[in-house]
């Protein structure tokens, strides 16, 4: 049918805001109305005679075929969604309502432009899904990722940091960081002249092309074409930054993707944030605040996964009971503020005594316990005691004075003095007392 025959009605379907379009049974344009160059960004002349296949979305053309073989057979399509390719490369989500005319071989569709629509959905949904998140992730890195994942949805991202500001040392991290030719940033400090801290320092979004000065002076050996930068923004304070990198010439980031991942940031701020508060509150009660070490609640959870394991395995496992003599002394002499330093420091050798693997935590006071795991020997657990003794008998500095206070250690086995928490801790114990009565 040929686009002349349409003529008499085009001056009235030009004035509708959705685009009429008729296409042969081939596929290809024979007639649009004048809506179709706002739509498509092709003009009416461009669009007759194309090929409607070669303007769908490559991911969206196995759907739109299926579709079109169903209009053919005579099933009407009003609600049909798919995406298509606008002359400048942009895509746009379209709704089309589309019949097939028997008598004229061709089918006849009315297409509407619900790009917005899809936008506003798309982005509700990453807010939904960046909620969800933050109450459902394990963890902060686990959170991090799953906001690369529900960012990359809505935009290009597959080079994208997450930088966080620390008040206390003024410096800035990147706990976050996916890029296919840069490493990660080493920690800057707030006042250095980088891209990132300049965001994170004046809360204010940076979007930067390679001509910028800015990436010039950033470190990494490859300069972006185009760099990103949205403050995280919770409790009227700049907390960190997300950023956002390409390294292609087609794929340069658009003051629309700025307007996108700032309304998005006060979600993710929000979701790092509580996480970050569940995160302190777990260390809290899971640790000493004074010596950092794993406190009674976390040494029992400790040691009875290590009995599991020990059962399972048929292994063995050896547990300290460590006090520090005269300990009292100290406080008594000069001060608690310096037996809190003998403590800190006792908790540090203690760590250089044993493997990352072993768990030390402190009970209370001046008394600590060591689970050592994975020994092949009983015998072996000796050699640590010796290595602990020697280290904590050399002189501690402790602001002006010099301690020497010497441990009492006692020993348990599992399962040679017991198979549960409640009797090695026990034997443990009394080794301990007769340890520090035969010194």
């Amino acid at each position: 049918m040929a686009t002349a025959a349409y003529a008499p009605l085009g001056k009235y379907m030009d004035l509708l805001l959705d685009a009429v379009c008729v296409v042969d049974k081939d596929g290809h344009f024979i007639y649009v109305s004048n809506s179709c160059e706002q739509i498509f960004g092709y003009t009416q002349e461009e669009m007759i005679g194309k090929q409607m296949l070669d303007l769908v979305h490559p991911d969206d053309k196995h759907l739109t075929l299926q579709t079109v073989a169903r209009i053919i057979a005579g099933e009407a399509q009003p609600h049909f969604e798919n995406r298509y390719l606008r002359k400048n490369g942009d895509t746009v989500h379209i709704m089309w309502s589309a019949r097939w005319s028997e008598a004229d071989q061709c089918r006849v569709a009315v297409a509407r432009d619900i790009t917005r629509r899809k936008h506003a959905e798309a982005v509700q949904m990453a807010l939904f899904a960046i909620s969800e998140a933050s109450h459902h992730t394990e963890d902060l890195p686990r959170l991090f990722e799953q906001i690369h994942l529900i960012i990359g949805r809505l935009l290009p991202a597959q080079n994208f940091s997450i930088a966080l500001y620390d008040a206390v040392s003024a410096k800035v991290s990147f706990p976050y960081h996916c890029d296919q030719y840069n490493p990660a940033p080493i920690d800057q400090r707030l006042d250095e002249d980088t891209p990132c801290t300049q965001v994170i320092r004046t809360g204010q979004t940076l979007l930067l092309n390679a001509d910028s000065p800015e990436l010039h002076t950033s470190p990494g050996n490859n300069t972006p074409h185009s760099w990103l930068g949205i403050p995280l923004k919770s409790h009227s304070r700049t907390t960190g930054a997300l950023v956002l990198r390409s390294y292609s010439d087609n794929t340069c980031h658009t003051e629309k993707e700025m307007e996108v991942l700032q309304f998005v940031s006060t979600q993710v701020a929000a979701a790092i944030d509580r996480k970050q508060m569940i995160a302190r509150l777990q260390y809290l009660a899971l640790y000493d605040q004074l010596t950092r070490l794993p406190n009674r609640e976390l040494f029992y959870d400790r040691i009875n996964s290590a009995i599991a394991r020990a059962r399972r395995h048929h292994g063995i496992f050896s547990l300290f009971y460590l006090d520090l003599n005269k300990f009292k002394a100290v406080n008594d002499v000069h001060g608690h503020t310096t037996g809190d330093l003998l403590l800190e420091q006792v908790a540090r050798r203690l760590e250089h005594c044993v493997r990352e693997c072993d768990t030390i935590a402190r009970f209370g006071g001046d008394e600590f316990v060591i689970l050592l795991e994975n020994i092949d020997h009983p015998d072996q657990s000796a050699i640590v005691a010796d290595k602990i003794y020697f280290s904590l008998s050399q002189p501690f500095i402790l602001a002006e004075h010099n301690v020497i206070v010497l441990p009492s250690i006692g020993i348990a086995h599992f399962p040679q003095h017991g198979d549960n928490e409640k009797d090695l801790l026990r034997h443990a114990d009394a080794a301990m007392y007769r340890h520090k009565n035969n010194q």
